[in-house]
């Protein structure tokens, strides 16, 4: 609460208010989308200047949740409506309210059918990825988590690409069947606590033999939504079919839902397991950054190439959360804030050059800073962040990973940073054949540089891709305390559990 108002919930459910207006719309179809483009864009700016409140409201310092709110739901189960954020959260959060409003205006021409429905669909997307971010109540997280399914699902079904049914529905069972699991660990979890309260099972110590299958459970759903290798097949599908601003919703936000689930609950609730697969996701975080970015050299699908990229760079990401020490944790979140960033930026990019050639293979295009040195500009700098180039956000979280890992497995930071190596070729390869070389095509010749919509969508990516490049202190102050409060509850776990637990769990030394 600040100044007496549930500022969370308002947040988190102000965009679904901004929905239902435009479901009341009506009129002939050019005023209705003209009406619900402006509705959606006003409602996603306004979420954002709130969602910066509390930011700029969030104490630094302290792990405890904030801006905390609790009321009872289903009393006799032990079930209520429970928010909160902390230093890891907050800035997921962040992250959503700041991408929605961009898509919406990369939306604002290339979405010419069914504007009202897609509009809807955008906002009620942000309620729900919000709210799973916010979740202290492992039902109210249910819901959201598994709601994200339904309106990215129509996204790319109804406005996706020739293949979009196919995509939409492979994306829509891989997340599914994950999830399924997760639920049957949730359960098992709540009979054991005796409360779905998702504060009280961080304290709770589950027994060892138990923590084995409830961490394969969360294993199974979070994997899929990382996405980690073998189980990423369903991103290349999704992305190539997905409208522009979906692909930006997916690389930006749902990638790291996996992530956070990893952060949130599977680390600090199930840390004897997590010890014990330690070196199972270290060797599948290796092979995705790769054997991704190797097939990522191959692509000519300018969308692909992005889509690989990604699980690659999510790789980075899972191998710093469960490195479990300061900077590797920290270098991983970082990772995804920039991640979320980047990735978006380059699916933007993608999508300047789609909406005026209808193609995205790269042998289609060549020497576009002849006639587009804006848009040359703005790929060149998103493209190096990508990258991990110093003074862009990619080198911090990349270089704060490795830091960690080469702390807990030497040759596994040496065999990361070869991806590091990789990364560097495919985008730099993309970046040649798409901007320099002759312009011979004629029908390139005739295309204009970027307008100032798009201009305008670019200019926070650069900002904060730059800031958090050259000053990173304030994102990863409001983490500090949340990750350093999870490492010693982590330890403190293992250190207790020594012994017997260990050797449930097949782990005695």
């Amino acid at each position: 609460m600040m100044s007496g108002w549930p500022l969370l919930s308002l947040v988190t459910f102000l965009p679904l208010v901004g929905a239902g207006f435009i479901f009341m719309i009506r009129g002939d179809d050019a005023v209705v989308a003209r009406n619900a483009r402006f509705v959606a864009l006003w409602t996603s700016l306004i979420t954002f200047v709130l969602s910066l409140l509390l930011w700029t409201g969030f104490e630094r310092g302290t792990a405890e949740f904030q801006f905390v709110e609790q009321v009872e739901w289903l009393p006799d189960y032990g079930i209520s409506y429970h928010m909160g954020v902390d230093g890891i959260s907050m800035l997921f959060v962040l992250l959503s309210t700041l991408l929605t409003p961009l898509c919406v205006l990369a939306s604002w021409d290339s979405i010419i059918s069914r504007v009202k429905e897609y509009m809807i669909a955008f906002l009620a997307l942000e309620t729900l990825m919000i709210g799973m971010f916010c979740a202290l109540d492992f039902v109210v997280f249910y819901v959201f988590f598994e709601g994200v399914l339904i309106p990215m699902f129509l996204i790319i079904g109804v406005w996706g690409g020739p293949r979009r049914v196919y995509a939409a529905f492979k994306f829509f069972l891989y997340t599914l069947a994950g999830s399924v699991l997760m639920l049957l660990a949730i359960l098992a979890m709540y009979f054991e606590v005796g409360s779905s309260d998702i504060v009280t099972m961080l304290g709770f110590s589950f027994p060892a033999e138990m923590q084995t299958w409830l961490w394969l459970a969360f294993f199974a759903s979070f994997a899929v939504k990382v996405p980690m290798w073998p189980v990423h097949t369903w991103v290349p599908d999704a992305h190539v079919e997905a409208p522009t601003a979906g692909s930006v919703i997916l690389a930006g936000v749902l990638l790291k839902m996996g992530a956070y689930g990893f952060l949130r609950f599977s680390v600090p609730m199930l840390p004897e397991a997590s010890a014990f697969f330690t070196p199972f996701v270290f060797t599948l975080s290796i092979i995705a950054v790769i054997y991704t970015s190797l097939v990522a050299l191959a692509q000519e699908d300018m969308k692909k190439l992005i889509a690989y990229s990604s699980v690659a760079h999510m790789g980075f990401v899972t191998l710093g959360i469960f490195s479990v020490n300061q900077q590797g944790m920290e270098g991983a979140i970082y990772q995804m804030l920039s991640h979320g960033v980047v990735s978006a930026a380059l699916f933007l990019i993608v999508g300047v050059v789609y909406d005026r050639m209808h193609t995205r293979q790269i042998e289609r295009y060549g020497g576009l800073v002849a006639r587009m040195p804006v848009y040359a500009l703005y790929f060149m700098v998103f493209m190096l962040a990508s990258v991990g180039l110093p003074g862009t956000g990619g080198f911090i979280g990349e270089f704060l990973v490795l830091v960690g890992l080469f702390q807990v497995d030497t040759w596994a930071a040496l065999l990361a940073a070869s991806g590091m190596v990789l990364g560097a070729a495919y985008m730099l390869f993309l970046y040649r054949r798409v901007v320099f070389g002759q312009l011979k095509r004629e029908d390139l010749k005739a295309i204009l540089d970027m307008n100032w919509r798009e201009k305008l969508i670019f200019a926070p990516l650069i900002v904060l891709t730059l800031w958090m490049g050259v000053y990173p202190l304030p994102f990863l102050d409001i983490m500090s305390a949340s990750v350093e409060n999870l490492i010693h509850n982590y330890n403190a776990a293992l250190a207790a559990a020594e012994g017997p637990s260990f050797a449930a769990l097949g782990m005695a030394k």
